[in-house]
């Protein structure tokens, strides 16, 4: 089933959210594998080949979030967008990069806290 093309403000929110989850990747990555990083993840920002498949992955899921519309965040959703298994792994890397976002990316960190 093809979902309906995004309004402009529906739009810039899924962007906005692709980013923040690729610069928590980022984060992530960039404690967990600082001589690895050879890729780029989707916010620019050097990660491992293996953080780069999840970062991927993230990106994709939320290209097709079906509630992006009226959703505050992926853990208030009704809908899960990731499989189990990612699904563990996604919340180690926001559990990890979530209090750094306010040093790295403050803007997004906030925009995030306040749901928007």
């Amino acid at each position: 089933m093809a979902r309906t093309p995004d309004t402009p403000a529906v739009a810039k929110r899924r962007a906005r959210e692709q980013r923040t989850i690729s610069q928590m990747v980022a984060l992530y990555c960039a404690d967990h594998h600082p001589d690895e990083r050879t890729e780029r993840a989707h916010c620019g920002e050097p990660v491992c080949p293996d953080c780069k498949a999840i970062d991927d992955y993230c990106v994709k899921r939320t290209e097709r979030c079906r509630s992006m519309e009226h959703k505050t965040n992926c853990e208030e959703c009704g809908n899960h967008c990731y499989a189990p298994a990612q699904r563990d792994r996604i919340r180690a890397i926001m559990r990890h990069a979530g209090p750094r976002m306010m040093l790295h990316h403050p803007v997004a960190a906030l925009r995030h806290m306040l749901k928007r």
